[in-house]
């Protein structure tokens, strides 16, 4: 059985090649090649954190992945998502392998993200504004430079400091959140924010947007108006 540590997955996973392997999961699942239950999710609300199990089968693989999400752990130098992903042969059970999932997420989710802005976004799309600040906000705006090139990215986050020091790594401008998402031609908000922090009066007609960071039927990232306004793209109805 193979032990793969969360440094070698981010030694070994390039994010071109998981792009394509992120569209050939969608094609199989919009298939129904794939069995993958909608995930489970054990809340553990006296530490604001929630676990979650995420299996699938998909030809002579098992996999399953486990995953914690504790947003307070930011305030102590903690990742906030942690994770497991397990491999099984399906045809005995037998174990294949156990790596580390958390770099995983993190780059298959903005894999996803890169392929619908491929696939959704205009074609001459060179304006990004990024609602967030956090891991995601980063492995966004690297897997987004892929599929189209922004002469103009904008930062907003909810905590100011934040949005400086990663507006300062890749070379953007920081201000308001209306500001950002005004005439801007994708928009990604990857926040852990439970309440809208995009409004729809602010949306560009013809602009995409990539609704990330909500999780569960609670919390929201996009308000009702914009909702309204969208076409609304998914992966999954059941998820």
């Amino acid at each position: 059985m193979l032990i793969i540590s969360e440094e070698e997955v981010e030694r070994l996973l390039d994010l071109t090649e998981l792009r394509q392997a992120m569209l050939t999961a969608l094609i199989e699942l919009s298939a129904g090649r794939v069995t993958q239950p909608v995930r489970s999710v054990v809340r553990i609300s006296e530490y604001d954190g929630w676990f979650g199990l995420m299996p699938a089968v998909y030809r002579d693989v098992i996999g399953a992945k486990l995953v914690t999400v504790f947003p307070r752990n930011a305030t102590r130098g903690l990742h906030t998502h942690n994770a497991i992903i397990q491999l099984f042969q399906a045809a005995t059970g037998e174990p294949l392998a156990v790596m580390g999932g958390r770099v995983i997420t993190a780059l298959r989710t903005a894999a996803v993200s890169a392929l619908a802005t491929a696939e959704l976004a205009q074609p001459d799309a060179h304006v990004l504004a990024i609602l967030g600040s956090g891991v995601q906000a980063r492995t966004h705006y690297r897997a987004l430079q892929l599929v189209r090139s922004f002469d103009e990215v904008r930062v907003w986050s909810r905590t100011p400091e934040h949005a400086a020091r990663f507006a300062e790594e890749i070379g953007a401008d920081v201000m308001p959140a209306e500001k950002a998402v005004r005439g801007a031609d994708v928009i990604i908000t990857v926040t852990n924010s439970p309440t809208p922090v995009l409004q729809g009066a602010w949306l560009t007609e013809g602009a995409h947007v990539n609704a990330v960071g909500a999780i569960g039927t609670q919390p929201r990232e996009i308000d009702d108006e914009a909702m309204q306004k969208a076409a609304i793209v998914v992966e999954s109805r059941e998820a």
